[in-house]
Order: structure tokens, then C-alpha cells, then sequence
């Protein structure tokens, strides 16, 4: 059964993060999914189903945060939320998107969060006390409540967290490892022609 992943997405989500993620996600046979988050006050969709990324790249949406949560976490495995500082302050603010991220965690399903995403876990009271690592700049709001790493990508159960854009790579294949197993982790990345560096 193909295994599905919710990427949240909100203005100014760092986009090298997301899409890098998405695309790894899917060269591993998972259904990956883009999830509109509105920042407070704004519409439950984006003009034209587009977001703005940090960068200024445009970045297309497949559902909203009400359709998920109208829908419920059933079908879904893992929960993943990018970077970037307006994005991830509009994600890890987000009453809906805590409730679904605490929900799923108790699950034990899968949560990813990179960059400043990982504010998210706090925010959410998620794998408190455990293993955490995240973009420096929010490092001194994470240290106080987790096991604070600066490895490129730290797994603590469910949650895999990791440090900004040059981390992506290996980030998104520990995702795809926990999802479908190392086999296809193995088999996805050399096409891509990643350095040692990377992973």
C-alpha cells in the first residue's frame, strides 16, 4: 500500500526545503501531498493556488489545512513541516496544525522538520526532552525543552528533524528510509549523484 506524506506549506516556506523533500518523497513511491497553511486572518486557500516561497519562487498548493482536517490523519504517515521564517512561524503558530502534529506523534506516525520548522515540536509539546537539531538561528529557543544536537539530520523515535537547505538531501532520505525501508533509500540515490558530502 503506497505510503502518503503531508508536506505543510505557507508563505514564505524556505523552498529548497519543501521541494526538495517533495520530489525525494515521491522518486521513493510515496504520495507526496502539499498542505496550504494560512497565515491568521488570511483565506482558507491562496490566490490562484500558489504560495510565495522565501525566495520569491512560486510553489503550487494540492490541499488546504481545512480539507485535512475535515479529512482526519487516517490515510496519512508522515507529517512534514519545511523552513524559512515566515513559513515556519505561520506553521508552528497554527492551533489546526498542532492538533494534527500532537495527534499524529501519539499515533506514532512519522513527523519531519527541518530549519526552523523545528519550533513546530515545541510549539506542538512533541518529543519533549528527546533528541531535536534545527537551523542555528533557533537553537536558543529549542535548548531549553529538548536534547539539542548539531548533527545534519537527528532521528528520535517518530520525529526526524534537521538543520536548513544543505541538509535536505539527507533529510528527505531518512524520511523516505523510516517510510519504505532502507532497500529504497539505497536504490533512489545515486541517480541523483549525490556526494558522500550530502548524505
Amino acid at each position: 500500500m503506497t505510503k502518503t506524506a503531508i508536506l505543510f506549506l505557507a508563505e514564505g516556506t524556505e523552498e529548497m526545503e519543501f521541494s526538495i523533500t517533495y520530489d525525494i518523497l515521491v522518486r521513493g513511491g510515496i504520495q507526496a501531498r502539499s498542505v496550504y497553511v494560512p497565515a491568521e486572518g488570511a483565506p482558507a486557500s491562496p490566490p490562484n493556488g500558489m504560495v510565495t516561497a522565501s525566495r520569491g519562487v512560486k510553489l503550487g498548493v494540492d490541499t488546504t489545512l481545512a480539507d485535512l482536517e475535515k479529512q482526519g490523519l487516517n490515510e496519512v504517515d508522515a507529517l512534514i513541516v519545511p523552513g524559512g521564517v515566515g513559513g515556519a512561524n505561520t506553521i508552528s503558530k497554527n492551533p489546526g496544525v498542532l492538533r494534527l502534529l500532537k495527534e499524529a506523534y501519539d499515533q506514532g506516525k512519522i513527523i519531519g522538520m527541518i530549519c526552523a520548522g523545528s519550533l513546530a515540536a515545541l510549539e506542538a509539546k512533541i518529543g519533549l526532552n528527546d533528541a531535536i537539531t534545527s537551523h542555528p538561528s533557533v537553537k536558543d529557543k529549542l535548548s531549553a525543552s529538548f536534547q539539542y544536537q548539531e548533527s545534519n539530520v537527528v532521528v528520535a523515535g517518530p520525529l526526524v528533524t534537521s538543520r536548513g537547505p544543505g541538509t535536505t538531501f539527507a533529510f528527505a532520505l531518512t524520511l523516505v528510509e523510516k517510510l519504505v525501508g532502507a532497500q529504497v533509500r539505497q536504490e533512489i540515490t545515486p541517480p541523483m549523484m549525490l556526494s558522500q558530502e550530502h548524505l
